[in-house]
């Protein structure tokens, strides 16, 4: 379980494919305290710390991990947020965050607003009913609020603290991000729809 606060940015080293899996080889502040079988969100997503030096750290996203997010575009050097799970003593900053990715939608625009940032992002049909205005929304890993609503986009504010220390900085229009779906949400939607079902 995360909170979608994102802890740290690590780059890429390299990338090895291994049949369907790919292996990813992450330099990071957290990597030299990481340790071997660690559940960390990398841009959202849970994966498995494997190996690891005093700098670096490796995880395997395996094809189905693959498919539904974004971590295919990675390239040498991207930047990627980090999160370490929650502890039970910690205090809950964001919002519940399982790190499994519910799909990757596109970059529709990026404005800056005079010292803060609008990101609009598409909004696929099949997932309108589980945006809500003021709602909560991870994107890349990072827990936010839905600041705009319409039948087929979603814009969300970034401040400058979220925006330097986050891989925002680097992401433009006609990138592609993880998205994962806030959980109580989908709980909600999930039973009214097997009521209605029925």
């Amino acid at each position: 379980m995360f909170s979608g606060i994102v802890e740290a940015t690590g780059v890429i080293r390299a990338i090895q494919k291994e049949g369907s899996n790919v292996h990813l080889t992450i330099q990071s502040s957290l990597s030299g305290e990481s340790y071997i079988d660690q559940s960390i969100a990398h841009n959202g997503v849970c994966l498995t710390v494997v190996k690891k030096t005093s700098d670096t750290h490796i995880v395997t996203a395996i094809e189905e991990t693959l498919n539904k997010s974004n971590l295919n575009d990675l390239k040498i050097n991207s930047l990627i947020n980090l999160e370490r799970s929650v502890q039970a003593t910690s205090r809950m900053d964001g919002h519940f965050v399982q790190g499994h990715v519910d799909t990757t939608v596109v970059c529709r625009d990026v404005m800056e607003a005079d010292g803060s940032w609008y990101y609009t992002f598409e909004l696929p049909k099949e997932y309108n009913k589980l945006v809500v205005p003021k709602g909560s929304i991870c994107i890349n890993g990072v827990s936010l609020t839905i600041a705009g609503l319409t039948t087929d986009t979603f814009s969300v504010a970034i401040i400058p603290y979220t925006f330097e220390n986050t891989n925002f900085k680097t992401l433009q229009k006609g990138n592609m991000v993880n998205i994962e779906f806030d959980i109580l949400g989908k709980y909600i939607v999930n039973y009214l729809d097997k009521i209605n079902f029925k």
